[in-house]
């Protein structure tokens, strides 16, 4: 997809039938969403930009598309110079481009579905003074002129049975009643579509790959709640399963409700981080008093209960088979040189439909094939497809949503022979994977404190990478969940147990190679013997599948980070022998065989 000229005409005449001289065009939807539904994908309709996260401004003579670093070689492929340009976000703000590119009197929309209360301050304070006038629209303008503009989806909501939750929601109901109660308010609003999802325990398949319906929520003190959504995905089966206290309302009227909340003078709960400042508009202009703090359903969605921890291992066993078999043929096929990024994600896929209880991809597969997997978000098409070449890297990161738990996995290999530098690169990110496995740390830890242990190796020679080391991840839910992550710039809130998160070190040489190592883990308290006083947490691991020993370099490794790997592929053979094919099994036990010095 590049960028078409005809859609920003079509806009731009739009925009002057409004009296705009630009409008801004966030990559998300009404409820926040870093994955969107294909009727929201306006940023790659006006601009050819196909990533998963980006910013673009459109005015009258000028455009520009705004990424972080893992875009920068995408943005450059798909989007033409000629008709927009594109920055890094950090050393080129949109809002500072916005403010040197327009004049006072200039009047600039925005979709306040599509914005939060703090991304609508920010920009106020950075306009101020230059009498550019930031605007509010009724209606989405892309939304007027985009004229094959795919219809939301009328997937079915389908319960989510308790055996896989652990909690019935009748139950999470209760909790967070007794949140808003301690908070003082009546009602909290939900419009996260993973915390939708959980509150309720529903599911459905309106976002790609992502098991979640396009809904809102009104969450009560008094244990009732209200579901806004789409009548026509709405069945006397998932009415049974919500019961009586939950009502189901039409999508369209979720905010003619929360006018009436302030019409009654309730106090709201609202979140600034996830509800749209559609939300808070609608709420303080009907007369709601406003309490903000953090959706009442983040936290405990991201603490697993023991049923859902125990799925998720239970999950990843059953993964580790299907990665296993895919390796293993990968190893035997690429060396014909008949194996492209598109068919291995074919045979992937093949291999994880042998497997019970799986339901989706979790993401779209990440197949990158020498240079391609320098681009750490690189997405495979017909146009970018490359065949796996002898003596060249090639990296996968993949996932699968399955009843009992989401799985998202990268390993990297060779094809061929690698080089000493690819082993060396290889090799210093295996020890940071491995540095932050084994990392131990105390109660009110928060993830941003940990993501140097996993970088260091990388650091002492002088390398890096431009990507978060860990995620959260949902449970039958978002395979990128809140509030913990490990990053430079992390989430300052503390890991937990019960918390399950990616453990995800990579490097990238631009024009040659990629390289990330993945597993999941989850958070667990720890008994390391020392002050009984101070909790101590450390991490579970989920994955099982080989690394690469033909990569490694057992000379960059120490004793301790040595036995680890060893006895990672035992636990790993232990767990996967009996559950692969008999060429897999031969295969398996070479691959998980001890690496000696």
């Amino acid at each position: 997809m590049t960028t078409n000229p005809q859609h920003l005409a079509a806009l731009r005449a739009e925009l002057k039938n409004r009296d705009l001289a630009g409008f801004i065009v966030p990559l998300t939807d009404e409820h926040m969403s870093e994955y969107v539904g294909n009727y929201a994908q306006r940023l790659a309709w006006v601009s050819g930009f196909t990533g998963s996260a980006g910013n673009g401004v459109v005015l009258a003579e000028k455009a520009s598309v705004f990424i972080d670093g893992r875009y920068t070689i995408q943005v450059a492929a798909e989007v033409d110079t000629a008709h927009m340009e594109h920055h890094h976000f950090e050393q080129y703000p949109l809002l500072s481009w916005v403010k040197d590119n327009s004049k006072a009197g200039d009047r600039i929309g925005y979709d306040p579905e599509l914005a939060t209360v703090a991304w609508e301050e920010d920009a106020r304070a950075a306009l101020d003074g230059t009498g550019v006038e930031l605007v509010a629209v009724d209606t989405n303008p892309i939304d007027s002129v985009w004229e094959d503009q795919p219809d939301p989806s009328l997937e079915l909501v389908y319960g989510h049975d308790t055996e896989y939750t652990g909690k019935t929601a009748s139950e999470k109901r209760v909790d967070v009643a007794a949140e808003l109660a301690k908070k003082g308010t009546d009602a909290a609003v939900i419009t996260m579509l993973d915390s939708v999802a959980w509150a309720f325990n529903i599911r459905s398949k309106d976002v790609l790959n992502t098991p979640v319906p396009h809904a809102f929520a009104i969450m009560e003190k008094n244990e009732l709640a209200t579901l806004f959504v789409d009548e026509r995905k709405v069945d006397s089966n998932l009415k049974q399963f919500l019961g009586n206290n939950v009502r189901i309302e039409p999508r369209t009227a979720f905010y003619g409700e929360l006018e009436k909340l302030g019409s009654e003078g309730k106090t709201v709960l609202v979140d600034r981080a996830s509800n749209n400042a559609k939300v808070f508009s609608t709420l303080k202009a009907s007369g709601a008093k406003l309490v903000e703090g953090q959706d009442p359903c983040i936290l405990p969605k991201a603490v697993k209960n023991a049923t859902e921890a125990q799925g998720s291992r239970d999950a990843h066993i059953r993964d580790g088979a299907a990665i296993a078999e895919f390796l293993c043929w990968l190893e035997g096929e690429a060396p014909k040189g008949t194996v492209d990024e598109l068919s291995a994600v074919d045979k992937l896929w093949e291999f994880r439909q042998r497997r019970d209880m799986l339901k989706d991809s979790s993401f779209d597969t990440i197949s990158g094939a020498g240079p391609n997997g320098a681009l750490c978000h690189y997405r495979v098409s017909e146009e970018t497809n490359r065949k796996l070449e002898m003596n060249s890297i090639y990296l996968v990161d993949s996932g699968g949503q399955y009843l009992d738990g989401t799985t998202d996995i990268t390993r990297t290999v060779i094809v061929g022979t690698p080089t000493d530098e690819m082993k060396d690169r290889f090799t210093r990110v295996l020890k940071g994977h491995i540095g932050l496995t084994l990392t131990r740390f105390p109660e009110g830890t928060a993830g941003m404190m940990l993501d140097s242990i996993a970088r260091r190796p990388l650091w002492e020679a002088g390398l890096d990478y431009d990507h978060g080391t860990g995620h959260g991840v949902g449970s039958f839910l978002a395979v990128h969940e809140g509030p913990q992550r490990i990053a430079k710039f992390g989430s300052p809130v503390p890991l937990q147990a019960g918390m399950i998160l990616s453990n995800e070190p990579g490097y990238y040489k631009e024009g040659e190679y990629g390289i990330r190592i993945e597993n999941l883990v989850l958070v667990k308290e720890m008994d390391l013997g020392g002050d009984p006083q101070r909790r101590m947490f450390g991490f579970e691991n989920l994955t099982w599948a080989p690394i690469e020993r033909r990569l490694v370099d057992a000379n960059l490794l120490d004793d301790i980070e040595l036995n680890w790997l060893n006895a990672y592929h035992a636990d790993v053979w232990e767990k996967l022998n009996g559950l692969v094919d008999a060429e897999t099994r031969i295969w398996l036990e070479k691959a998980c065989a001890p690496i000696e010095r």
